[in-house]
């Protein structure tokens, strides 16, 4: 086995042959319970990226705001504002502080009764409910001292309000707001009618689960953990990888005021081509997020003339049944290192994909402050610039069982913290059947011309189309339209054939 000093210090091998892998130990076997509280709760692995993230100098960046519009009769506001507050002091991370202690950042939950949430009740006409929830979510929170969580009440009529909430990432993850959601209704219920929300009590905490990572994971000074061991991948999967791609972007002769300012492209694909490209998975053995990931890192190599690219996805994180209904941040990025030049065809290229993908499914928890310390480039360049994330819906029929309805409303808050990211979503219909992917392509307006982030997205769009049409051929004629607009699905189709 060759064995070559790695990046981590002394003392610690990295080995460049498969057959490590058998030579370490199985990790611990470490129950999720619920556990006595230590008096430093440090950070979960999730949580500490945004930690650092927030710490260099754009904290607001990484704000997630939600907007809820309740319809219905005699909405009883006082009810809403007493929900918000059984809903904090049911979900731990809505009310923890994040201060740097000597042990390094940790979480501070505070006690339900030390929590005061300032939650204003406005009214306002529906034409400033955009403005005011935009200018609500650009207000960064001082982690250390904020409570992560804003609300504000617009009401529009008697009977039509709508309810913004702003969360620091640190404390959310997408797949929160289903159970932050449902939570938030029940307490209301409750307390329109005078009785406390019946509820199931939350078998685990968001510490409880904290604590459990980190036994599972082990320290970086222990050579044999876990937690080296997933460093020790992730440096020898990026080793040699170029340090940055180089898209084609607008002049800019002076720094943009924001340079996070984003816009939005939709995108959607039909049922028949969701079914195509679900075909394709099938034969190759792999997911449709493995297969839309390939159309993806073919498109990218294409706009930036490489074939080595590195491109990100988010995994949920909940790898284990206990936190299903808990609000917290459990999602982190995984990268995924794509060779084009090591892939002779499309089958060639979803299998590479299918592999590196399982690899970094199962190396999910390397922070990436301490990853870029590990690797040769310099640490001011961002580990990915491209990202791609694929969610899962199954349309429903609407309950009418409620006296009120509840619908999201758009926020306006565009930010674009990397340059090129996808957000889909596949939708099936109740019994299965495929019903079509859409979504959005966002980009940073100081980053892009509109017209090159448009071609981009068309780009995307002929590949995945070709994909689903069943080609099935070489790579370098989906690589070599770079810098002119992309042919319609059936006329790339002849042209390849």
């Amino acid at each position: 086995m060759g064995i070559r000093s790695g990046g981590f210090g002394r003392g610690v091998a990295v080995a460049t042959t498969r057959a490590e892998a058998v030579c370490f130990p199985a990790p611990p076997v470490v129950t999720l319970e619920p556990r006595l509280r230590p008096a430093h709760v440090p950070l979960a692995p999730a949580q500490e990226r945004m930690w650092h993230a927030a710490g260099q100098g754009r904290s607001a960046d990484w704000n997630v705001a939600r907007a809820l519009r309740i319809r219905g009769a005699d909405i009883d506001v006082g009810a809403l504002r007493d929900a918000l507050a059984l809903l904090v002091a049911r979900h731990e991370p809505l009310r923890t502080r994040y201060p740097v202690t000597e042990h390094g950042p940790a979480q501070q939950v505070l006690d339900p009764a030390e929590v005061v949430l300032d939650i204003a009740v406005r009214h306002v006409g529906e034409d400033a409910v955009g403005a005011e929830i935009a200018d609500l979510a650009a207000r960064p929170f001082d982690l250390a001292r904020d409570l992560p969580l804003r609300a504000r009440l617009f009401v529009l009529a008697p009977d039509d309000v709508v309810l913004a909430l702003v969360v620091h990432h640190i404390s959310v993850d997408g797949r929160s707001m289903a159970p932050l959601t449902r939570d938030l209704v029940t307490a209301y219920l409750a307390c329109h009618t005078g009785t406390a929300p019946r509820w199931e009590p939350l078998p685990v905490t968001y510490t409880d689960y904290t604590l459990w990572k980190h036994a599972q994971l082990g320290e970086f000074t222990d050579e044999w953990s876990r937690a080296t061991h997933q460093l020790r991948y992730w440096a020898n999967a990026l080793a040699g990888r170029p340090a940055s791609l180089e898209f084609p972007a607008r002049p800019q002769p002076a720094p943009p005021a924001d340079p996070a300012v984003g816009a939005l492209i939709p995108l959607a694909f039909d049922a028949t081509t969701h079914a195509g490209l679900l075909r394709l998975a099938q034969d190759r053995r792999a997911s449709l997020f493995m297969v839309l990931q390939a159309a993806f890192a073919v498109t990218v190599g294409a706009f930036a003339r490489c074939a080595d690219v590195t491109v990100a996805t988010a995994v949920s994180g909940r790898d284990h049944r206990l936190l299903d209904d808990l609000v917290g941040n459990f999602s982190d990025d995984v990268l995924m290192r794509v060779r084009l030049d090591r892939a002779a065809d499309i089958d060639e290229l979803i299998d590479q994909v299918r592999r590196v993908a399982l690899a970094a499914y199962a190396h999910p928890d390397t922070p990436n402050p301490r990853l870029k310390r590990c690797l040769p480039q310099d640490a001011a360049l961002p580990l990915f610039q491209a990202t791609l994330i694929l969610q899962k819906s199954t349309r429903t029929k609407p309950s009418a069982a409620q006296a009120f309805s509840i619908t999201d409303v758009p926020t306006g808050v565009v930010r674009a913290k990397h340059d090129l990211e996808f957000g889909l979503t596949a939708h099936y219909e109740t019994h299965g059947a495929p019903a079509g992917i859409d979504g959005s392509f966002l980009y940073p307006l100081a980053r892009f011309d509109p017209a090159v982030a448009a071609r981009f997205v068309d780009r995307f769009r002929a590949v995945v189309a070709l994909l689903a049409d069943g080609y099935r051929g070489p790579l370098p004629p989906l690589l070599a339209t770079t810098g002119r607009r992309a042919p319609s699905p059936r006329r790339a189709m002849r042209a390849l054939v």
